[in-house]
């Protein structure tokens, strides 16, 4: 699914081409997705201005004088600027058409990805509870060992979980632990400080390169461009079970928490 920095590369993408603009309308084509989209949402987006796009975990803010447009991409969305829009697809579920021509497309096989009108972003349902930001300052060796205390969870588990930090993500987590060293299975509670900075950094360093190389692409997501991430080149263990390690040559291996496909090296990580 988009994490991240498949939505960071998204909001830059859109960023250039639509701030300034004028929305004309939002087509909507297939209301049924994670939340029905009702006709308030495109009832308050008719005739706003865009002044900024930003990121909040892995929600996109289109943000106007008064209020913001939330989009999810869910677990297969992609948002594409269209100059000149040609026919809609299947599974291109919305256009948000622009004063002057063009539109931001959002396409959405497993409709999963959602669209709501947020009148003050920081206090919607989906945003008020969420941690820190990876990439953001408050981000920390301390906050982070602070909130392991105590805790029995497995560390991936805890690094997904969106009131502790956000937008971590499976692929960027399992690559994260690999970097710092340490086993996806070992309790959050049992790890020192000093590795815990390290994994800070190393989450940090993860996501970074993945922005700048586009996300991620396993299946669906693509660019504003339409063009596909290339972060999947670099991937040292996510996806990779059986092939050898990249530092070591042990063959990775593969298991399942929390429902979601985890790989590891037996012999880098513990």
């Amino acid at each position: 699914m988009p994490e991240l920095p498949e939505v960071e590369t998204t909001r830059r993408g859109l960023e250039r081409l639509i701030v300034g603009r004028t929305i004309a309308n939002l087509e909507i084509r297939e209301r049924r997705l994670r939340w029905p989209v009702g006709n308030k949402v495109a009832a308050e987006l008719e005739g706003r201005r865009i002044g900024a796009v930003e990121r909040r975990g892995k929600y996109l803010l289109l943000n106007m004088e008064h209020g913001a447009l939330l989009i999810h991409l869910g677990m297969s969305g992609s948002l594409r600027y269209l100059a000149s829009p040609d026919a809609p697809r299947r599974h291109d579920h919305a256009d948000l058409c622009l004063v002057g021509g063009g539109c931001v497309r959002f396409n959405d096989p497993r409709r999963f990805g959602s669209l709501h009108f947020a009148a003050d972003p920081a206090r919607h349902r989906l945003l008020k509870n969420l941690g820190p930001e990876p990439l953001g300052e408050s981000f920390t060796a301390d906050y982070l060992w602070a909130s392991c205390r105590g805790r029995r969870v497995a560390i991936k588990q805890h690094l997904m979980n969106g009131r502790v930090v956000v937008g971590a993500g499976n692929i960027y987590a399992t690559e994260a632990l690999f970097r710092a060293g340490i086993h996806p299975r070992r309790a959050a509670g049992r790890i020192s400080r000093g590795r815990l900075a390290i994994l800070v950094a190393r989450l940090r360093d993860v996501l970074a390169d993945a922005v700048e190389r586009g996300g991620t692409t396993l299946r669906n997501y693509v660019g504003t461009d339409g063009r596909p991430g290339y972060f999947k080149l670099e991937l040292d263990v996510y996806d990779r079970e059986q092939m050898p390690c990249k530092t070591c040559g042990t063959p990775i291996r593969r298991i399942v928490l929390g429902q979601r496909a985890t790989f590891f090296c037996p012999c880098c990580q513990r």
